[in-house]
C-alpha cells in the first residue's frame, strides 16, 4: 500500500527555524541547530552546512512549502538561495527558552573567556581568571547580545570594566626598526601609540623595542610600512606581556 504525500509538504527532524514577515506572509527556512549563529558570526561560510534544504516554507513543522507567486512578491526574486540568505540576515531564529536560556550563557562564558585571555591587571600584569571576569561581569549586569559575536561583546565588556576595576588589555611587545633619515620625524608621530619605550639603539638605524596596546598594532604597521615605503620594519616580539600566575581578588 502506497502512501500519498503531497509534493508541497517536507519532513524535516532535529531543526531550527528562522523566521521572517514579509509582505503580510510568513517564510520560514530550516536550519541545523547551532549553525545559525555561526553563519551570522562569519565562521561558517557554507550555506549548504547552515540549511537543512534550500526550501522556503510557509511552516516548517507542518511541512509546507511557501508559493514561488508569493516568494517573488515579498522578496523581488524566486531564487532560493538568495531568499535564504535574506532571511538568515534578517530573521529571526525560533528556540525554546530553555534552548535560549543555555545559549545565552554558553556565550556569557565565551566572552568572559575572550576578556581573561586579552586582558591584565594593570598594577601586577597577571592575568585575571574565567570565573572572576564571569563575576565581574555579573556585577556590572552585562546581558549577552546574541547578534553579536562574542569577540565584539568582549571589546564592550572590557570598556565596561574598566569603569569598576583594575583591567586593560594586555600589551604587546614589538621591535620597530626604522631608517636613519626618517628616524626622528616618525618616532614623534609614533610617540602617541607606544605605552612604554624599553629600550632604544640607534647605531645605522634606530631599533626601539616598546609596549603597545594591540588595538594600534595596525596604525604603527600602516604607518612604518607607509612612511618608509617598506624600508622600515614592525616584529612581534610578545602577544601579550604579563606575569605568571593568575590574578585573585
Amino acid at each position: 500500500m502506497s502512501i500519498f504525500t503531497p509534493t508541497n509538504q517536507i519532513r524535516l527532524t532535529n531543526v531550527a527555524v528562522v523566521r521572517i514577515k514579509k509582505g503580510g506572509k510568513r517564510f520560514e527556512i530550516a536550519c541545523y541547530k547551532n549553525k545559525v549563529m555561526s553563519w551570522r558570526s562569519g565562521a561558517e561560510k557554507d550555506l549548504d552546512e547552515v540549511l537543512q534544504t534550500s526550501s522556503v516554507f510557509v511552516n516548517v513543522s507542518k511541512g509546507q512549502v511557501a508559493k514561488k507567486d508569493d516568494l517573488t512578491k515579498a522578496f523581488g526574486t524566486d531564487d532560493l538561495t538568495e531568499i535564504c540568505k535574506q532571511i538568515l540576515a534578517k530573521g529571526e531564529l525560533q528556540v525554546s527558552d530553555k534552548e535560549r536560556q543555555s545559549q545565552m550563557e554558553s556565550m556569557f562564558r565565551d566572552i568572559a573567556t575572550v576578556v581573561a585571555e586579552k586582558c591584565v591587571n594593570p598594577q601586577t600584569k597577571r592575568p585575571y581568571t574565567v570565573n572572576l571576569i564571569e563575576r565581574a561581569m555579573k556585577d556590572i549586569h552585562y546581558s549577552v547580545k546574541t547578534g553579536k559575536n562574542t569577540k565584539q561583546q568582549a571589546l564592550e565588556v572590557i570598556r565596561q570594566l574598566k569603569e569598576t576595576m583594575e583591567i586593560q588589555r594586555a600589551h604587546m611587545r614589538l621591535r620597530l626598526v626604522l631608517p636613519a633619515k626618517e628616524a626622528k620625524r616618525l618616532k614623534e608621530k609614533l610617540k602617541p601609540l607606544l605605552e612604554v619605550v624599553e629600550s632604544e639603539d640607534f647605531d645605522e638605524e634606530l631599533e626601539m623595542v616598546c609596549l603597545v596596546d594591540p588595538g594600534f598594532y595596525r596604525e604603527i604597521d600602516e604607518l612604518i610600512r607607509c612612511e618608509t615605503r617598506g624600508r622600515g620594519s614592525l616584529e612581534v616580539l610578545n602577544l601579550k606581556d604579563v606575569e605568571e600566575g593568575d590574578e585573585k581578588f
